[in-house]
């Protein structure tokens, strides 16, 4: 057992865990806080931050979203090593289109000025 909830910090919590691009967990607790309306809480369990590609899988071509955490300054976009062109429209978002050449794997985001690399949790499928 990792936590128990004594009411303030919520009670009851019901539905699955969801995983943000920074590595954290959060969830609901329907009942419980301040007020009784429930709360919303986090569980970090020193996962590393991550992107994630929208749609999952496509055809060369087809534009893709990619979602992570400090994306603004990011310097190279790679399908499984074949570099993509891209545009960072946030933070959180990048925009790309599946690379000519792209084969099944992971998405690599680069941001070189501040010497660090997100890998995608899971494969980006190129389809047929």
């Amino acid at each position: 057992m990792l936590h128990t909830f004594d009411g303030t910090d919520g009670f009851f919590p019901a539905a699955p865990l969801v995983q943000d691009t920074n590595g954290t967990f959060y969830g609901t607790a329907p009942l419980g806080g301040t007020n009784g309306d429930g709360t919303v809480f986090s569980l970090s369990v020193g996962l590393a931050p991550f992107v994630k590609a929208l749609p999952a899988a496509g055809k060369v071509g087809t534009q893709v979203g990619i979602l992570g955490t400090s994306l603004t300054g990011a310097t190279n976009v790679y399908f499984n090593a074949t570099p993509a062109l891209f545009k960072v429209i946030s933070s959180t978002l990048i925009l790309t289109n599946v690379p000519s050449g792209a084969t099944t794997g992971t998405i690599s985001v680069e941001h070189l000025p501040q010497h660090f690399i997100l890998h995608s949790n899971v494969p980006f499928f190129v389809l047929p």
